[in-house]
């Protein structure tokens, strides 16, 4: 894929992301890694429905921004991604409501955010770091991120949003959309003895399709 066509093709999922009232306003930020190893990112109080594909930050390898408007205030979660996992192709952050609603919940598993309904999110997310709550653009989100080592390829920030690190921008947004759609499921279930799946079937899927899970 060339840079042209990677541009557009981050402001269409994007656009797709806000039609369907995954983020909202001017929230949520999206990354993708360039041929030459630097990075396209949404603008900083840009909103997902209206990106412009000449207008999105382009970083070089280092880092520094060479071209286009000022990247999102949330670059130190993005960076640390990249810099822990080398699969990471793309990074997206979204505040899809489910998924908030449930880091509320004093019910849920810090370290195993989302339970286990489906073998989807098992398959596309592994296990989804619950981080505490941080302020909007606080440095400290990216080193909470480092300090899992490259071992989770989501996370969900408490009262804030979720945030998913994928080889690819496509890949990266299926799997953040699976993790709301799970959350929604678990919303949409609390209060009812739901069949839930087994251990032995989470070790299943976890074997048949290479899933890490730690």
């Amino acid at each position: 894929m060339t840079e042209t066509q990677l541009r557009e093709h981050i402001c269409l999922l994007a656009k797709s992301l806000f039609d369907r009232g995954l983020t909202g306003g001017s929230t949520g930020n999206i990354s993708a890694r360039t041929d030459d190893g630097g990075l396209l990112v949404s603008p900083t109080g840009t909103s997902f429905g209206r990106l412009d594909p000449g207008r999105l930050s382009r970083l070089d390898a280092k880092g520094t921004l060479i071209s286009g408007d000022a990247p999102t205030k949330e670059m130190p979660l993005h960076s640390a991604f990249y810099d822990t996992r080398s699969t990471a192709g793309a990074v997206v952050h979204l505040h899809s409501c489910h998924s908030v609603a449930l880091s509320m919940m004093p019910e849920v598993n810090a370290d195993n955010f989302l339970p286990p309904l489906t073998p989807y999110a098992i398959m596309k997310l592994g296990k989804v770091k619950l981080l505490p709550f941080f302020l909007p653009g606080d440095p400290a989100m990216g080193d909470a991120v480092r300090g899992l080592a490259g071992k989770r390829s989501a996370v969900m920030l408490a009262n804030h949003g979720p945030v998913v690190a994928g080889k690819d921008v496509e890949a990266a947004c299926n799997a953040i959309e699976e993790l709301e759609d799970t959350a929604r499921l678990a919303m949409m279930l609390r209060g009812v003895t739901a069949r839930a799946l087994n251990d032995d079937q989470v070790r299943a899927v976890v074997t048949k399709f290479d899933v890490e899970w730690e």
